[in-house]
């Protein structure tokens, strides 16, 4: 058990190491805040209970009746109009968990989202960025793959990937209450997306996450 556990806290530390040596690399490059259009369209869902009140990845407790979404690469803090392209109903969320989880979807909105634009299931949408925190490091990027819902199980693809790929850890989402591998650390969203091709190949399905400091 010892052996284990000082196993998994020193494949957090190489994790992070890495994701230190990068940022250096990069120069740690503050971003600036402000509107930009990212012109990204696609499906979006929306997650009620039974994640109403468990927390979410930013650490917040997660409030389905207030206006706040998950995405999966943009920094928790950013806010976004999203529009319903179906009925040009808008809304105005800010990011504060990662997700949506499944092929084909961009965003999941709460609840509340979800009823002021009218959406009962999902609905095809235009996102766009109003502002994003106001300093923050350089982005980094890793491919999430796989959700078990014991941790034993996730450290043994964890250590695959590891010798594979140089770097994984392990990872708990409080929403769905399971254990995911994250896989490797890639400097640009082009990179993390090579990288997720592979392995949706090779692991099942694939999704390119923002790092996210714990």
């Amino acid at each position: 058990m010892l052996i284990k556990d000082f196993t998994a806290s020193w494949s957090r530390k190489l994790f992070w190491i890495v994701v230190a040596a990068l940022l250096a690399s990069t120069g740690c490059t503050k971003k600036e805040s402000g509107p930009q259009d990212t012109g990204q369209i696609g499906i979006a869902s929306w997650y009620g209970h039974p994640f109403d009140g468990r927390l979410t990845a930013s650490g917040e407790i997660y409030d389905m009746e207030k206006l706040t979404a998950a995405h999966r690469t943009l920094p928790f803090g950013t806010v976004l109009r999203v529009e319903n392209l179906s009925n040009s109903q808008k809304v105005e969320v800010r990011v504060n968990d990662r997700g949506p989880f499944v092929q084909g979807r961009i965003i999941d909105l709460s609840h509340a989202a979800a009823h002021a634009l009218s959406m009962p299931g999902i609905a095809n949408v235009r996102l766009q960025v109003i502002s994003t925190p106001p300093t923050r490091a350089a982005d980094l990027f890793a491919v999430q793959i796989q959700a078990f819902p014991q941790r034993a199980q996730a450290e043994q693809v964890r250590e695959q990937m590891e010798r594979k790929y140089g770097t994984a850890r392990v990872v708990f989402r409080q929403g769905d209450q399971t254990w995911r591998v994250l896989v490797g650390v890639q400097p640009t969203l082009e990179s993390a997306n090579a990288l997720a091709q592979q392995l949706d190949k090779e692991a099942g399905p694939a999704f390119v996450v923002l790092v996210d400091s714990d």
